[in-house]
């Protein structure tokens, strides 16, 4: 770009910068020098190719999303937390909240992640313990005793049985007084990546995309604010995919939901906003910088280029960022804490929208109270102290990053190609009944494609952490050390007794009559097609159970079982 388009570009980023509103803060250094918002090329430049890094808030957004950066809002410090019981649970949201949390994130346990209730066989032994327990709406109403939902935003972490369990958080604010339609948040609902990485499915491919489908009108419909949708990259980086794999895939899902959202009607400059991605941080410092800035560029794109979106909003990409759980260590387990600063640092030079920070002793079992409120002010000292919050995109145009940038997202593009490839295979006439990328990952799920992939790129890993050409701090160098045994969480196994026994006294009072009566409308709408989110929502009012409700799916749909690989 010429310099006379630089500086064209500098005066319409300085007016969205103006009129935008800013923190009240001190944007100066620690030596108390002032500090610009936002640094680009010198008065006179040329820059070849500067269209690709562009200005924060500008089209293709590689910068970020907003002309201020973090001087008009800081990311959302969001601690994921969940285990035991709901009050239990409650009361550690209170104490996020407290200290300083900005935005809550629910965990749930393994049997509510697979749609079952606590008293079910296959739950024994995992209540509670990898998260919070929900079996129907009064324990959600439980979970949030006290924390008015009309007045926060809420993360929930699940997708098998997510349309469910957001029927049920519905339910819960209803019962505070709250008007749904005013909720903010984001529910996870991703199915793909369960398919791909993380393997919390219910049912088959296609019925799991009607309930998102489904999903997706209903909140573009009623709930405005609120994100059905946050694709998840984190579980399959967490499975061992490189940086470019686990971007590409996500984005690729990503583009399968629009595709969706297009084939059921749906207008992308209303439903795209509605988007949102989540990724992980982890180790590579300006690797995972790179990724994030790329990212945001690659989605911008695809959305204007390839589905049509001409409103910004719908060209955004906002991503949730969580440090890497696979890079802690149960060797010195207080190297954590540093690697979770640097991982956190990462994100926030990347732009992440929110942030969570893993606690210390997440590698040996979930967070102790104090190991949570270390995690939760590694991010505030971040905010607070290091002044990283004062300059928008401040390690834009550097050479390296920018290098990395352009790098990922050649490497991102190719895993596209391979994935139409794929979907052209799967449908030679080209007729996709919902979109070509759709196919493709529908495709590479139903063969194993993506799974075979992914553990490809965590066996090179292994073998080089095992030759030495990795290193990891306390496991294979640096091995002395003084530290002793950390006091971690302990779930008590009273926990699932109590959660049984309360929930065998909800079925004793419940209206039997007409907690079957929904179910059998629930089953009749699975049937006839139509959008199943008011049925599911009379279900969860009568308090008809998660696993309730997924059985009855389950009765319909069948499972799916993935290809066996080797």
């Amino acid at each position: 770009m010429d310099a006379e388009g630089i500086e064209e570009g500098r005066r319409r980023w300085q007016a969205r910068f103006d009129a935008a509103r800013k923190r009240d803060a001190d944007f100066t250094t620690l030596s108390g020098d002032p500090v610009e918002p936002m640094y680009g090329p010198a008065p006179g430049d040329t820059v070849a190719d500067f269209e690709r890094i562009g200005w924060p808030g500008e089209f293709p957004f590689t910068r970020g999303l907003h002309a201020t950066g973090y001087r008009g809002r800081t990311w959302t410090i969001r601690q994921f937390a969940g285990f035991g019981n709901a009050e239990q649970t409650n009361e550690r949201y209170k104490m996020i909240l407290a200290a300083g949390g900005g935005g809550l994130s629910v965990a749930f346990d393994m049997p509510t992640l697979m749609g079952r209730d606590s008293d079910e066989d296959r739950s024994l032994g995992e209540v509670g313990h990898c998260g919070v327990a929900i079996d129907s709406a009064a324990d959600m109403e439980v979970l949030f005793k006290g924390i008015p939902l009309g007045d926060v935003t809420t993360s929930m972490t699940i997708s098998g049985p997510a349309v469910p369990v957001f029927c049920m958080y519905l339910v819960a604010a209803e019962r505070q007084g709250v008007d749904p339609g005013v909720l903010n948040g984001t529910l996870q609902t991703d199915i793909f990546k369960e398919y791909i990485a993380q393997k919390e499915w219910l049912f088959q491919p296609e019925p799991h995309l009607r309930l998102i489908g489904d999903l997706m009108e209903h909140c573009a419909q009623h709930i405005p604010a609120y994100k059905p949708l946050s694709v998840s990259g984190y579980h399959i980086r967490e499975a061992g995919s490189t940086a470019a794999q686990e971007l590409a895939y996500t984005l690729a899902d990503g583009f399968g939901y629009v595709e969706l959202g297009l084939s059921r009607g749906l207008e992308v400059n209303t439903f795209a906003p509605g988007l949102s991605f989540f990724f992980d941080a982890h180790l590579d410092f300006f690797e995972e910088i790179a990724k994030f800035r790329a990212a945001r560029r690659i989605w911008a794109r695809w959305m204007r280029d390839v589905y049509g979106a001409t409103s910004d909003k719908a060209q955004w990409l906002r991503f949730h960022t969580q440090t890497a759980g696979v890079s802690l260590t149960a060797q010195q387990p207080y190297n954590n804490v540093v690697r979770t600063a640097v991982e956190a640092l990462s994100a926030v030079l990347g732009g992440t929208n929110s942030l969570h920070t893993n606690a210390l002793d997440e590698t040996l079992a979930l967070p102790s109270e104090q190991a949570a409120e270390i995690a939760l002010r590694t991010q505030q000292v971040l905010m607070e102290e290091t002044g990283v919050a004062n300059v928008a995109d401040p390690l834009g145009g550097s050479w390296y990053v920018e290098a990395l940038t352009d790098r990922i997202e050649a490497d991102a593009e190719k895993i596209f190609d391979q994935i139409k490839e794929r979907g052209r295979r799967a449908v030679p006439d080209g007729q996709h009944p919902i979109g070509p990328i759709t196919s493709g990952i529908l495709r590479g799920i139903e063969d194993g494609w993506f799974t075979g992939e992914i553990a490809e790129a965590a066996f090179q890993y292994q073998q080089s952490l095992e030759k030495g050409d990795k290193r990891v701090v306390g496991v294979n160098c640096h091995h002395g050390s003084v530290t002793g045994d950390l006091e971690i969480l302990r779930v008590s196994h009273e926990v699932e007794r109590e959660q049984v026994r309360d929930l065998t006294q909800r079925k004793a009072a419940r209206d039997d009559a007409a907690v079957r009566a929904s179910l059998d409308a629930m089953f009749a709408s699975a049937r006839d097609g139509s959008n199943m989110i008011e049925p599911m929502l009379t279900a969860v009012r009568a308090e008809a159970t998660l696993g309730e409700i997924c059985g009855v799916l389950r009765d319909e749909w069948g499972g799916w079982t993935e290809p066996a690989g080797f």
